[in-house]
């Protein structure tokens, strides 16, 4: 596996090494061993499966209890996808990282704890699959408005369209207003 440091160098993107043949490809998208070795030690406790239209965007998620790290990679279809750094005491506090993943590059991107997450459809459709360093808790989530002015995440969402958004992220909090971490 090629893991990538971001401008965020906690952000990693890793592409696996990829074996083709007639019958179609396999990969190995995660080995702890390996990942240890690339710095990133962490504990997966839970598996999520999302499927999303076009034009959805969900985020930016985070947890402030149980802060989740995710690894993030798509099975079917093409994302955008952002983390941004909601640590107050870190050099690159309110950043973000982002980039393109999809079935055909096969990429992953390693989120640590301390970052929200959010995503956008470009495909017909998406399958996103992550590991996370925490269980979800319903009650610990928070959500960042996706256009925040100040983060300026330049979602590729021509002017012409409006993002597919949930009821929560509708009503996110500007990131001056969100709680985030020390």
């Amino acid at each position: 596996m090629n893991f990538i440091r971001t401008g965020i160098p906690e952000v990693v993107i890793i592409e696996p090494r990829i074996f083709e043949d007639s019958r179609g490809f396999f990969m190995e998208t995660y080995q702890s061993e390996v990942f240890a070795q690339a710095g990133i030690g962490s504990n997966f406790v839970q598996d999520n499966h999302s499927r999303s239209t076009h034009f959805t965007l969900r985020g930016l998620h985070y947890q402030i209890h149980q802060s989740q790290g995710k690894l993030v990679r798509v099975a079917a279809g093409e994302i955008f996808d952002a983390a941004v750094d909601i640590r107050r005491s870190s050099s690159t506090f309110g950043e973000s990282i982002c980039t393109h993943l999809s079935a055909q590059n096969k990429r992953q991107l390693w989120i640590p704890p301390g970052f929200a997450h959010g995503f956008y459809v470009i495909s017909e459709w998406a399958d996103v699959l992550y590991k996370t360093t925490e269980y979800y808790d319903p009650k610990a989530e928070r959500v960042i408005i996706w256009n925040d002015p100040t983060l300026a995440i330049n979602w590729p969402i021509s002017i012409n369209e409006l993002p597919i958004l949930s009821a929560k992220d509708l009503h996110g909090k500007l990131f001056s207003e969100a709680e985030v971490f020390e």
